[in-house]
C-alpha cells in the first residue's frame, strides 16, 4: 500500500492506523481487502432494498455493510450504515422513518462514492 493512498484514506476519515494495527501491520493484506471492498454487493443490495421498500432485507444489508466498513476502518461509510441499521431494526414498513432513512442514505452514498474512488485510484 503506498503512502499516498494511506494519506488520502486518513484525510477523509478512515481509521487507517487502527485498522493496520488489527491487520498486524500487514499493509498488503489491508490493501487486498480494500480492493475486495469495491466488489462487495451489500451497498448495491441496500440501495435496491430501500428503493423497493423491503426494509427487512435493507436492514440485513445495512448491518453487514456496517460490519465490513468497520473492519476496514471506513468510518464515514460505517456511521450512516450503522444509523440505517438502527432506523430499520425490527420495524414494520409503516414504522420506518422514511425521512431519516433518506438522510442517512444520502450520507452513505456520498461516503461510499468517495471511498470507492479513493480505493480505485
Amino acid at each position: 500500500m503506498d503512502e499516498a493512498l494511506k494519506q488520502r484514506l486518513a484525510e477523509n476519515g478512515a481509521d487507517v492506523e487502527g485498522t493496520l494495527h488489527r491487520f498486524m501491520g500487514n499493509e498488503a493484506l489491508y490493501l487486498k481487502f480494500l480492493l475486495k471492498f469495491k466488489d462487495d454487493t451489500n451497498y448495491r443490495g441496500l440501495l435496491n432494498s430501500l428503493d423497493g421498500e423491503n426494509y427487512e432485507e435493507a436492514f440485513k444489508y445495512a448491518h453487514t455493510l456496517k460490519g465490513v466498513s468497520a473492519n476496514l476502518g471506513l468510518d464515514p461509510i460505517g456511521r450512516p450504515a450503522s444509523a440505517l441499521t438502527e432506523l430499520l431494526r425490527g420495524k414494520a414498513a409503516e414504522e420506518v422513518d422514511r425521512e431519516q432513512v433518506a438522510v442517512q442514505r444520502a450520507a452513505l452514498e456520498e461516503a461510499y462514492k468517495l471511498f470507492a474512488g479513493l480505493i480505485e485510484g
